[in-house]
């Protein structure tokens, strides 16, 4: 391991305390919050799944031929396109969606039965009605009383529907949360969506309007990487390895009923009537005049080449004790990270680093390794109580060094017209989950920096050489960060340090003394909710 120490060796699980863990979702959270008494939780028997793996086969597919000339001149390498717009990142899995003839694996922590939703299901329907195989594996966090329409979706011949780590049918779901604490409060928090085992889409997203910049209130900061080469066939393998996995459950299993004739009608009419509603969209007409949609039909899309590593955890991480490094993926970045020399450079929606990721970053500045982290603001914060855990950290990151810079709410009305017109979302949340080593590398994946992402939950990453890449998103940042964020700073007081956030607006330079744009009642609340002891389930 190099240089690796102790702070190192905390994050990566070298040794970690049971209870030492933190990191937060809103729905894990509002469970936990919540209880009740009721029966008892039990699963039907899955020894009898279905074994399926990718198809290898797919060198003469539509996809593979497409990008075939590039992949032959740079022969063991990778191609990295970057899908930092919502639109573009919606674009690229209808279009993948369109294109695939043998198969389409998608891997997913949320899929939101929305506009954007349902139109790329009506994509990956239609590729079953070509005979595609489907394969659809969701955390079932979000699905409760969707199993009668996933099992109508399970029902085609082409389709199926698997749910990992399911919550019992025949229990509330708040008191699993209780009762079977440490075991469904932890998530696959993956995210794929490949094709023909010839291109990928990994990264921040899950499905959904917010992801995708069709959501009326949230425009959601996120980025995914297209890939396409070798690294797509360690994507599949990945996805094989969760499909098949003993918490990987058909959802004819947990399913009791089916609609009925009547019932499934009208589910038919009210998806029909929303899709009708999205064809006439000033969002639809975006995408149709998409360039990058222009670039993959004709097969000029414009990729960095580089080495890849697929980095992520095994799924039996879910079954094993919290910290056993043997099934997590913090181990295989111990190397990179510590290999960074020069700069670090880290986009989290959710940040909380708690003791370990202190001493992490510590010893990143002894090191004389540059610092920035971009989070959310609480203002910006989709999960309030995240921000509960990690505003502790504040003053002893800057302390150390560390440059933190937390994302504005409000969009100006040029960045709404650039998204998705003047009537477009006026609220950002940062939703991306990336890191920048050295200017010389980029991993992008699902995994937040925070321990619950790495001890926690399972995730998923792809860690590619692309300094054209690097340096762009670096660069972004030097440009961007000030204008789309607040600076973090600490100054002396009367009292001692005191945070102050730096806001630059149309050219003017703002100094706020607390937490800007938010509520005397919500910096309350979330000063409250620091103090509580529930921050290994944040």
């Amino acid at each position: 391991m190099g240089s690796l120490n102790k702070g190192y060796a905390a994050w990566f699980g070298w040794p970690l305390p049971r209870f030492q863990t933190v990191g937060a979702r809103a729905a894990s959270i509002a469970w936990v919050l919540a209880a009740s008494l009721t029966g008892c939780a039990t699963l039907p028997d899955n020894s009898q799944r279905m074994h399926s793996s990718h198809l290898p086969d797919t060198g003469s597919t539509l996809v593979a031929n497409l990008f075939q000339q590039e992949k032959s001149a740079h022969r063991s390498r990778s191609g990295f396109h970057l899908l930092g717009d919502g639109h573009d990142a919606f674009v690229a899995r209808a279009v993948l969606a369109r294109f695939a003839e043998k198969s389409i694996d998608l891997q997913y922590y949320l899929y939101h039965n929305d506009t954007t939703g349902l139109s790329l299901f009506r994509e990956l329907k239609e590729a079953a009605d070509r005979n595609v195989r489907v394969r659809i594996l969701l955390d079932d966090i979000d699905l409760s009383g969707r199993d009668r329409t996933l099992a109508t979706i399970d029902s085609h011949p082409n389709i199926e529907v698997r749910v990992f780590n399911p919550f019992s049918r025949n229990t509330w779901r708040g008191l699993q949360f209780i009762t079977g604490f440490g075991k469904v409060t932890r998530r696959m928090h993956n995210k794929s969506f490949t094709v023909d085992n010839q291109a990928t889409i990994v990264g921040g997203r899950n499905i959904g309007d917010e992801y995708f910049a069709a959501h009326p209130d949230l425009a959601f900061s996120d980025l995914d990487v297209l890939a396409v080469g070798p690294v797509v066939q360690r994507v599949s393998l990945s996805f094989d390895e969760y499909w098949n996995h003993q918490l990987a459950y058909p959802i004819a299993l947990l399913a009791r009923k089916n609609f009925s004739q009547d019932e499934l009608a009208e589910k038919q009419q009210e998806a029909e009537r929303l899709l009708a509603d999205f064809d006439q969209s000033s969002y639809r007409e975006a995408l149709r005049h998409s360039r990058l949609a222009a670039e993959l039909r004709s097969g000029t899309v414009k990729f960095s080449w580089g080495r890849a590593d697929v980095i992520y955890d095994s799924p039996d991480k879910l079954l094993n004790a919290v910290g056993d490094r043997k099934y997590m993926l913090a181990p295989q970045l111990a190397s990179h990270f510590d290999a960074t020399k020069r700069e670090f450079t880290v986009f989290s929606a959710y940040f909380v680093p708690g003791k370990e990721g202190m001493q992490f970053f510590s010893e990143l500045r002894k090191r004389g390794v540059r610092v920035r982290i971009m989070t959310n603001s609480l203002s910006s914060n989709d999960v309030s109580v995240v921000h509960a855990g990690y505003k502790k950290y504040r003053k002893r990151l800057l302390a150390s060094g560390v440059e933190l810079y937390e994302l504005k709410k409000q969009l100006s009305r040029k960045e709404r017209k650039a998204k998705k017109g003047a009537s477009g979302s006026s609220k950002a949340s940062l939703h991306a989950k990336s890191f920048v080593l050295d200017r010389e590398s980029l991993l992008i994946g699902s995994i937040n920096l925070d321990p619950r992402s790495f001890y926690e939950n399972t995730e998923i990453g792809i860690l590619f050489e692309s300094p054209e890449m690097a340096s762009g998103m670096a660069q972004w940042f030097d440009v961007n960060a000030e204008k789309v964020a607040y600076r973090l700073e600490l100054r002396e007081s009367g009292e001692g340090k005191k945070l102050v956030w730096h806001e630059l607006d149309e050219g003017k330079q703002i100094v706020h003394d607390v937490e800007p744009n938010t509520s005397l009642w919500r910096r309350f609340w979330v000063s409250l909710a620091s103090i509580l002891p529930f921050e290994s389930q944040l």
